[in-house]
């Protein structure tokens, strides 16, 4: 009788959603109009399934709904699918009940909100569900406008959590260099030499060795730290935009040219601009580079006026240059140009002795950063960390620890590591 009910109760409410459509207008709609939301509903009938998934592609068209029919069926997805941003969860299912869902899904996701559905609704659910880490908790069938309303917010607390997160990330970064290895000790000690010259630098090493690090610390100890330091990837910008993006550009010099722009080069004026994937410049980039580091000016694309400029160039590469030389892909000027001074980052396998020392300085500040308590290696898990063939080097040591602070007990055991660590 009570299914009958609801479905009765939702057929009145399609009636109402382009009305409360119309009510809702006039919220901020900037993130929800450019943000892919993806919704998951767990719930173990079909037609409320079916009815809620309309309510929400009616709210928002952009809305990306995934279903599961029951709570084993929905964990598989939280945990497989790491595009959910919301949880629609009805609290009585067979199989796995939705407290227990939400319970389970906070270990595996901690920031995922979700909304807890139910027909049992009463205060003492209400209050073990918001307990356990729900965004909000709503009886069934559910108030259309409270409904909408709660996933709009869910969406904007989202949004404004992993700015926050980012944010915390700029500002904790300190950019320090761990361990007292001989190897890098010998980097530590070139970059103290280095750091008050205005010489040229090339940095080579394995993806994921720290090089941008390194870039940092020599800025940071130069003279020059009181201004810019403008990092350019590279790889990272079209080969038909490498150009503007580096010298600048002028109004109409192409299409979307609507303005003039100052490039990388005048934005790191009196400061250092560090070129990060350096191989992979064009190889007409690459001599506007040369030409600037020879006359110390840059002409913005469509220009012929020379802008002087006083850059310290800091350049990086995972690439070995001599062979993309003798391959035709990079100028061989250019290279004498910048490896003034060498310094090679050593691998992870080149300094395990470091590994200790890197790890509990990971699970600090992660920690922090997830909001998580601050774990602690057991002796063992250490020792089998340090045995690791550590392919993607410091980068890969990171995610580890950041998985382990999750996932793992308290300490971290040799069962986390076989368990969450393992290759």
């Amino acid at each position: 009788m009570f299914l009958i009910f609801l479905k009765k109760i939702f057929k009145l409410s399609f009636d109402l959603i382009f009305i409360s459509t119309l009510i809702y207008n006039n919220f901020d709609n900037s993130c929800l109009d450019n943000c892919m939301i993806s919704i998951l509903i767990i719930e173990d009938e079909e037609p409320i399934r079916r009815v809620l998934k309309k309510i929400l592609l009616e709210e928002n068209k952009s809305y990306k709904i995934f279903e599961a029919e029951n709570g084993k069926k929905g964990l598989e997805e939280i945990e497989n699918n790491n595009k959910i941003d919301i949880v629609l969860c009805d609290i009585k299912m067979p199989i796995i009940d939705g407290i227990e869902v939400l319970n389970r899904s906070k270990k595996i996701k901690p920031n995922l909100p979700f909304i807890m559905l139910t027909g049992h609704g009463n205060i003492n659910t209400a209050v073990e569900a918001m307990k356990v880490g729900a965004y909000d908790f709503i009886s069934k069938p559910p108030d259309l406008n409270r409904l909408i309303t709660s996933v709009r917010n869910a969406v904007e607390n989202n949004k404004l959590k992993s700015e926050n997160k980012k944010l915390k990330k700029r500002v904790n970064k300190s950019y320090e260099i761990i361990g007292n290895s001989s190897a890098i000790n010998y980097v530590k000690d070139i970059i103290s030499k280095v750091a008050n010259t205005n010489a040229r630098i090339l940095i080579t090493g394995d993806s994921g060795t720290g090089k941008e690090l390194v870039a940092h610390q020599i800025h940071k100890q130069s003279n020059r730290n009181k201004e810019p330091f403008v990092e350019v990837n590279c790889a990272a910008i079209p080969t038909e935009l490498i150009e503007s993006e580096l010298f600048g550009h002028i109004k109409g010099s192409f299409t979307s040219a609507i303005k003039d722009r100052a490039g990388k080069f005048e934005v790191a004026n009196n400061g250092t601009i560090f070129l990060d994937e350096v191989a992979d410049m064009s190889l007409n980039a690459q001599a506007k580079v040369l030409r600037a580091l020879e006359e110390k000016k840059i002409q913005r694309v469509g220009s012929d006026k020379n802008i002087k400029v006083n850059v310290r160039v800091i350049a990086a590469t995972n690439k070995d240059l001599n062979k993309e030389i003798s391959e035709g892909n990079f100028r061989e000027d250019l290279y004498h140009r910048l490896a003034v001074i060498l310094i090679n980052v050593p691998g992870l396998n080149e300094r395990k002795e470091d590994i200790p020392l890197l790890s509990n300085y990971f699970i600090k500040n992660l920690s922090i950063e997830q909001g998580v308590e601050i774990k602690t290696l057991s002796d063992k898990a250490l020792t089998l960390l340090k045995d690791y063939n550590w392919t993607g080097n410091i980068r890969e040591l990171r995610n580890v620890i950041e998985r382990l602070i999750i996932l793992g007990g308290n300490p971290i055991s040799v069962d986390d590591i076989n368990k969450y660590a393992a290759k």
